[in-house]
């Protein structure tokens, strides 16, 4: 039996406690957590209008929150909004586009993002360990103390 003493410890992450880090053109990116072992990856994003994510098949799960702003998949005609929740199963085949300044969504991955070229080819690969490593380095490049994100 698990005492209260014993158990696993919850881990927090205040809103400030993480930096956003530019990605060009005023869009932010945020790494929340990185579990490598089990393909785990969550991030915070924020779009600005206009902003387009190349097309791309997802290998695992994603649930998506949005905050603010509004943003959409080209490929359907639902429009993620404030409060608005989305789950992509795996393979699924999205390209997000921005259709607000200042759009905020959180994702929590499974797996990686195969980015597809016109054709349908796999062009580059996006994993969790790769994004933090970006992260990491545009921390660095952009004179912000390396942040305490969560990994196992």
């Amino acid at each position: 039996m698990t005492t209260f003493a014993s158990a696993p410890a919850a881990q927090h992450i205040g809103a400030d406690d993480l930096p956003f880090v530019e990605i060009g053109g005023g869009n932010k990116l945020k790494v929340l957590q990185v579990k490598e072992r089990e393909g785990l990856w969550i991030v915070e994003n924020i779009f600005m209008k206009g902003f387009d994510v190349q097309t791309h098949r997802h290998t695992g799960p994603v649930w998506g929150y949005t905050t603010t702003g509004a943003w959409k998949y080209q490929e359907y005609d639902y429009v993620n909004r404030a409060g608005s929740f989305l789950y992509e199963p795996a393979g699924s085949v999205h390209s997000l586009h921005c259709i607000e300044d200042n759009t905020r969504v959180w994702f929590h991955m499974y797996g990686v993002n195969l980015n597809l070229d016109a054709e349908g080819n796999v062009e580059w690969v996006a994993d969790g360990a790769g994004t933090l490593a970006f992260y990491f380095a545009a921390c660095e490049e952009q004179g912000l103390p390396r942040p305490n994100v969560l990994v196992d």
